[in-house]
């Protein structure tokens, strides 16, 4: 029994594994890295585990796009194994004997490798049939294209091998040309070997059996009789062809970052994110392999030189609004202009041009509204990814259909955040479509399932093979040069998605909202200098910028947003793609670049939901500005709130928990953002209510909610075939049916008695 226990663990593949715990930590860390973001233990909020689990390869999940991501994976194989032979194949000299030392170092390196493909399997196994309903063939042809990819990976580098690496055998046949002395330094290994020790059999690791490519153990022999010559090249030629090999899937990298705009070579962005691991790895070997005991201070200097040299503008990238103009004056950004923009004579001319936009709204809506003052709804929608974007035209179209296409018309704003913008926006273009004379079904579940196609392996690709290299490709606008990075592929895949709904400028809705064709939509970014709003629309809304009190008296208040339009009047802010405005509105951190505007100083904007994640501060104000004319055109407001998360949730115990917990724990109500606004929006509805009148306001809440028996759909760019399901049908629930009921009440209240006793014209 202990002689059973001695030869398992004197093994080779034992010994790799031991070796590899003792000093190539950063090797396995890669792994668990890897492991974790598959399996949605790291990066689950982004949907990180989607990306391997379901990879989509040309908006398509199949045999193809797993065997993309199989070629990826065998890439990463071969180079982790390329880098641990570089690193240890010296402390086992007997592979110098052996022929084709480095299959069979492959072979017998492979318990690690095989662990991580177990987990993939069971995964993406049980992902494919849950999340996704597919059958056993298609999950069958799914793996068998990873692996059929993976080992064609593994062949083409072993046909490689064949040809160019030589084993000892080789070397003592034939005496081959003395390798130039510039080369050979460069090559031979930078720590010292002592050749001399190996031949003696002076091991640092004990190894007696490996195994053969038959998978048989076979029992180690004495290198004591080889020349020390020839060791030494079989070493170096095979360090050689690991350097060669590892440079190549750089290559392959940058010129998929070059290659963005061409759909055929986005490939899967879990093979993008497997390439980067590979350079990783090869960049980890390197620097051990070249500064050994020095590898750490080498990596610290390393990270403070890019840090710096990041600092510089050649060397930096800010991501930028496309459409304006970075070559004009910079804009000031400063309180005192901010405070000149919210003067009197501002705020009462934009007030007076958005009433002629309620004018026409109200010309259109009383024609819906049998006679009476027409009711005012504004929507509020939540952010949360596609999710929110989803079960924002959800409920937007099964609202206007079921009220037999009366509720668009009565609509008069739109607010919100991130993704649910994204959703509502989305149909308010496609209304747009149809007022403009085109024959359109508005409530098609095409458009559902267009605004629900994937973004994140556009962006994580991009990311990958890009962004992390600082983007180099440039694309014009009217003259304007901008780079291309995540940023510019999340507008592009958008358009993809969504048949170029969105290719319209800011400005190019002016007149078309001025008209009431559509509601008026507030984009509101927030601003990552002062925590204020920024306020995109194609009108001038300097009103929106303070509570209508601080317009007179204006030492009471401070202003706590800024009218986009004014601010950028001269550097082009009516020229803004609208894609650009949403995306500014939904840029979650991380996933999108931050914008930078072109202002003194620099104007950095990012997702509206860190200030307002229901879009209630707009609608509040909105309606706070207006209440005269609501009260006397309107029969009231009907503010309708489309959320993804729930309104109240359960509490959790902070009393749990060790020392770490407890330090950080002050810092808790940090993360508590969305409960806060919710909170502080709560007390501006109930002002709303005090200014109006109990009878005059009434607030609609469709809450999105899983079920008893179903997970919550993920706040990401990606969205599983059963998430999607459980959002459309969150919309039947008996709480929103109840919220559907009480609005057409609402809206269309039943005849009082003496109304119904009234004869009929």
């Amino acid at each position: 029994m202990k002689k059973w226990i001695s030869d398992i663990f004197y093994s080779f593949p034992i010994q790799l594994l031991v070796l590899h715990c003792r000093n190539n930590l950063l090797l396995i860390f890669i792994w668990l890295l890897l492991t974790g973001l598959m399996t949605g233990t790291l990066g689950q909020v982004f949907g990180i585990k989607y990306l391997f689990l379901t990879p989509e390869y040309l908006g398509q999940v199949d045999f193809w796009s797993f065997s993309i991501l199989g070629l990826a994976f065998g890439a990463f194989f071969i180079t982790w194994n390329l880098t641990a032979y570089l690193l240890d194949a010296q402390n086992f000299p007997f592979l110098a004997t052996l022929a084709r030392p480095f299959t069979k170092f492959c072979l017998n390196n492979f318990i690690i490798p095989l662990s991580f493909l177990c987990v993939f399997l069971y995964y993406t196994i049980h992902f494919q049939s849950y999340g996704e309903f597919w059958k056993a063939k298609r999950i069958f042809y799914n793996c068998l294209g990873f692996f059929a990819g993976a080992v064609s990976t593994v062949l083409l580098v072993a046909i490689y091998f064949q040809f160019t690496n030589k084993d000892i055998g080789a070397f003592r046949k034939k005496r081959r040309k003395r390798m130039p002395p510039n080369l050979l330094k460069n090559v031979a290994p930078n720590r010292n070997i002592d050749l001399e020790e190996i031949r003696s059999e002076v091991k640092r690791w004990r190894v007696d059996t490996y195994l053969t490519e038959a998978l048989r153990p076979r029992l180690v022999r004495s290198v004591s009789h080889y020349e020390l010559r020839i060791l030494k090249k079989v070493f170096r030629q095979n360090h050689l062809n690991a350097l060669v090999v590892q440079l190549f899937s750089f290559i392959i990298l940058i010129a998929l970052g070059y290659l963005i705009d061409q759909p055929g070579f986005r490939i899967p962005a879990a093979a993008n994110i497997l390439i980067l691991a590979s350079v990783l790895v090869a960049i980890i070997g390197a620097i051990t392999y070249w500064f050994d005991q020095w590898k750490v201070t080498v990596v610290i200097g390393l990270l403070l030189l890019v840090n710096y040299l990041t600092s510089f503008d050649i060397f930096s990238h800010k991501n930028k609004a496309y459409g304006m103009n970075y070559t004009a004056e910079p804009a000031e950004y400063s309180y005192a202009r901010l405070d000149s923009f919210s003067r009197p004579s501002f705020v009462e001319k934009d007030k007076a041009a958005t009433l002629k936009v309620l004018e026409n709204w109200k010309e259109k809506a009383s024609k819906t509204s049998a006679g009476q003052k027409p009711k005012m709804v504004i929507y509020c929608v939540s952010g949360g990814g596609l999710k929110a974007a989803v079960w924002a035209m959800q409920v937007m179209q099964q609202t206007d259909s079921l009220t037999q296409g009366t509720l668009m018309n009565q609509t008069a704003l739109i607010t919100g955040a991130s993704g649910g913008m994204v959703g509502a926006a989305y149909l308010r273009e496609v209304y747009l479509q149809r007022a403009q004379g085109e024959t359109i079904d508005v409530y098609d579940q095409r458009y559902i399932d267009n605004i629900s196609k994937d973004l994140l392996n556009s962006i994580t690709f991009t990311i990958v093979a890009n962004d992390l290299f600082l983007p180099w490709t440039n694309f014009e606008i009217d003259g304007q040069k901008y780079k291309k990075d995540r940023g510019y592929i999340f507008e592009q895949q958008l358009n993809e998605n969504t048949n170029n709904a969105f290719t319209r400028t800011v400005g190019d809705y002016r007149i078309i909202e001025e008209q009431a064709l559509i509601p008026m939509l507030f984009v509101t970014p927030s601003i990552v200098n002062d925590g204020r709003r920024m306020i995109i629309s194609p009108h001038g809304v300097s009103y929106m910028t303070i509570a209508p009190i601080g317009v007179e008296k204006r030492e009471l208040l401070e202003i706590d947003a800024v009218d986009f339009g004014r601010m950028f009047a001269e550097q082009g802010a009516n020229d803004m793609l609208f894609s650009t405005a949403l995306r500014m509105n939904a840029t979650y951190p991380y996933i999108l670049p931050n914008v930078f505007l072109p202002s003194e100083p620099g104007v950095e904007v990012m997702d509206a939901g860190f200030r307002d994640n229901f879009g209630i501060t707009s609608a509040t104000r909105f309606i706070h500005v207006f209440q005269d004319w609501i009260k006397e055109n309107t029969s009231g407001v009907v503010l309708i709130q489309i959320s993804s998360l729930d309104k109240i949730e359960e509490i959790y115990s902070s009393d749990e928990g060790g020392v770490l917990e407890t330090i950080l724990n002050p810092l808790g109500i940090a993360t508590q953002i969305m409960n806060l606004q919710d909170y502080e929006h709560d007390t501006n509805l109930g002002f709303i209510y005090d200014i109006l009148g109990e009878d005059k306001f009434n607030i609609v809440r469709f809450i999105y909610n899983p079920g008893k028996d179903n997970e919550r759909a993920s706040l990401t760019f990606h969205l599983t075939k059963r998430e999607k399901e459980n959002i459309l049908n969150s919309f039947y629930l008996p709480n929103n049916q109840k919220s559907f009921r009480r609005l057409n009440e609402i809206l269309y209240p039943p005849p009082t008695k003496d109304q119904a006793s009234l004869p009929s014209e």
